[in-house]
């Protein structure tokens, strides 16, 4: 067919792609039954393994047994304990010579002494007192009463002062302040009389012991100043005594008195001695050299002068006296005796001040038990303390229990 020469040739179009076909779904079942989606379970049902059934077993022995137990004891068997408390302290008397009145009633009279304190401490812990006490109220009776029903927490009669020792620490608790001194005491007993018994034993043991502390220290302190005293009085008896009997052998009271009335026999005679040769000098001016007068005169100044001399030799080395010993040996054994006994009163009076002194602040610092709680009479039995005691045995086997399946499974998951 010719075509139109003014008609212009037609294009061919493409043809528009078919889509692909999508592939066929899969026809859900139209049942009720299987209406739902049904999914397949990644992981496996939880059933209990054989180590669970150890971990409860473990628990029920470690914890639950234990608990038990306990409070079945605590709460059945164990007897009812009461406490009796008290409270004191070490002071020492600070006494002063002149105390204001006003000033004086408000002034603390003692201070605490911390090491007496100590050694108090150590004492009421100490095998001593229990021993004391034991013979005073009988403790192997008080503590062993319950034995039969009660053999954990009470005392076995037939124990040694040991075991009593060891017990005893368990039922007298003691709470010390070593900064202050403070001592207090909490007794415990199966009968509140006997709490109390005991608690006023120990207050006076305690007060025996500072008593005799007290003691020993005033006669350390008084010691060395008696001894002292007692060598300046045998000194001074000594002198004394010395004394006496040189007086007695030479028949002498007073070494100066007799001096001085020698010096006085001396001065008369030199005054005579004057006067007599005035006289000579006055009689020899006026008459012949063989006058009577003149003759006389000369004889007196003779006699006066050898009386001079044999005065004079008393003080020397020649003349001897009664008992063979010359004056000047009497006079310097007198002032040496006289001496001796002076340096001993003197000692004498020194040592007595010291120990007046020794004795004064010996009493001064006197210590004393001073109780400002006393021994109390308890209306309840606060011990023992089931509840804590139970709860302490739960929460300690608890712990046990889980530290030791934290390690159980610790190991295991280390294989």
């Amino acid at each position: 067919m010719a075509q139109d020469p003014e008609t212009p040739p037609k294009v061919a179009r493409p043809e528009p792609a078919k889509p692909r076909p999508r592939p066929a779904r899969p026809r859900l079942p139209t049942s009720a039954a299987a209406a739902t989606t049904q999914f397949r379970s990644v992981v496996s049902q939880a059933k209990a393994m054989p180590r669970h059934y150890g971990i409860l077993v473990a628990f029920a022995v470690m914890v639950i047994l234990p608990v038990l137990a306990s409070a079945s004891y605590l709460y059945l068997r164990a007897a009812d304990q009461y406490a009796s408390t008290l409270a004191f302290t070490v002071r020492s008397e600070e006494s002063s010579g002149a105390i204001d009145l006003l000033g004086g009633l408000g002034r603390t009279l003692g201070t605490t002494s911390a090491n007496e304190s100590d050694v108090l401490y150590e004492f009421i812990r100490s095998q001593d007192i229990v021993q004391a006490i034991d013979a005073k109220v009988n403790l192997r009776e008080m503590y062993s009463r319950h034995h039969d029903s009660d053999p954990l927490m009470t005392f076995d009669s037939d124990g040694s002062i040991e075991d009593l020792r060891d017990y005893w620490r368990r039922m007298v608790r003691i709470s010390y302040d070593s900064g202050s001194g403070l001592l207090e005491l909490r007794v415990l007993a199966f009968d509140p009389t006997d709490a109390r018994r005991i608690a006023e034993a120990i207050h006076d043991e305690s007060s025996r012991m500072i008593n005799e502390l007290s003691t020993v220290a005033r006669e350390d302190a008084t010691r060395y100043a008696r001894d002292d005293l007692d060598v300046a009085v045998e000194r001074l008896k000594n002198a004394r005594d010395a004394l006496t009997s040189f007086r007695v052998e030479n028949q002498i009271v007073d070494i100066t008195a007799d001096l001085q009335g020698q010096t006085g026999v001396l001065a008369s005679l030199q005054a005579q001695l004057a006067d007599a040769l005035v006289q000579l000098d006055l009689v020899a001016g006026s008459t012949r050299a063989d006058d009577p007068r003149v003759v006389q005169s000369q004889r007196r100044i003779e006699v006066i002068e050898g009386r001079i001399e044999q005065e004079r030799q008393k003080f020397g080395n020649t003349q001897r006296g009664p008992n063979g010993t010359n004056y000047a040996t009497v006079v310097s054994e007198f002032e040496r005796l006289t001496v001796d006994r002076e340096f001993a009163e003197t000692a004498y009076t020194a040592a007595l001040a010291s120990y007046d002194a020794a004795v004064a602040e010996a009493n001064r610092r006197n210590r004393y038990l001073a109780s400002y709680i006393r021994p109390t009479l308890a209306e309840i039995a606060e011990f023992p303390q089931r509840g804590l005691l139970v709860g302490l045995v739960a929460l300690f086997s608890f712990l046990a229990w889980a530290i030791g399946s934290l390690v159980y499974y610790a190991l295991r998951d280390r294989r």
